[in-house]
């Protein structure tokens, strides 16, 4: 889906097993990109899309994201909109997602310390190769090169949506306009899709998304105004 995918083993397992491991997320993450890239014609969700393919006929992955995303619309007010510029385009939710299937299956295998990082959306548990709690960098939305805050912890999901890369390709389903008042918004939960999809909503709501975010329980989150005013919660998880 045209990002880069990472991941940071840190259990002292056998090589032969943590290559295993590797291999089978970065599979997972090939498989979710075939079926979900926006990108490829030929994949799951442009044909369903096309009407190619029917819900019937459709993958239980398809089934259950378009599922989630009907709820996550619900739940956000519509402002997560998997149709928000007028086609099928669940990215918003299926890169989170497939991150955080991959670390549930790292867990289920017996790797408890890892983090897995895909374009920025970040699930770590444990600890890292130090022993210590896990340190994410938040980028800085105007310097590609600083952070703007840093996090730590040993069971976070931690996704940013932000205008600083593919510039303002959110879009407020409401005026169907791209959206503004915000530059960068990074929502921390326990599930990383979940987290994806509400910073992506928050961006599309605008700065009215901060009240939002407040009321969000289980969730902290911090966020940058196009003003570069900075905003964060008071459970967010900062390195002290």
């Amino acid at each position: 889906m045209g990002t880069a995918i990472t991941l940071d083993l840190a259990d002292d397992l056998p090589p032969a097993t943590l290559r295993e491991l590797a291999d089978q997320v970065f599979a997972w993450m090939r498989e979710v990109d075939a079926r979900f890239s926006t990108y490829k014609p030929d994949s799951e969700v442009c044909r369903f899309d096309r009407g190619e393919v029917l819900l019937s006929e459709a993958s239980a992955d398809l089934r259950f994201v378009l599922e989630t995303c009907a709820d996550l619309w619900g739940a956000t007010d519509g402002f997560f909109d998997a149709y928000a510029t007028g086609r099928l385009d669940p990215s918003g939710f299926v890169k989170g997602w497939a991150a955080q299937v991959a670390s549930d299956r790292l867990l289920a295998a017996g790797a408890a310390n890892h983090c897995v990082n895909a374009g920025g959306d970040v699930r770590v548990r444990g600890c890292s190769p130090s022993g210590e709690p896990w340190r994410i960098g938040i980028r800085h939305p105007w310097d590609p090169m600083a952070t703007c805050l840093v996090l730590t912890g040993t069971d976070l999901a931690v996704a940013t949506s932000g205008v600083y890369e593919r510039g303002r390709h959110v879009v407020d389903p409401r005026r169907r306009v791209p959206a503004s008042g915000l530059r960068s918004v990074t929502v921390v939960g326990t599930d990383l899709g979940v987290a994806d999809a509400y910073a992506t909503a928050a961006l599309a709501m605008g700065v009215t998304g901060l009240g939002w975010l407040d009321r969000q329980e289980h969730h902290s989150h911090a966020v940058v105004t196009d003003e570069a005013r900075q905003y964060h919660s008071a459970g967010l998880p900062l390195t002290s």
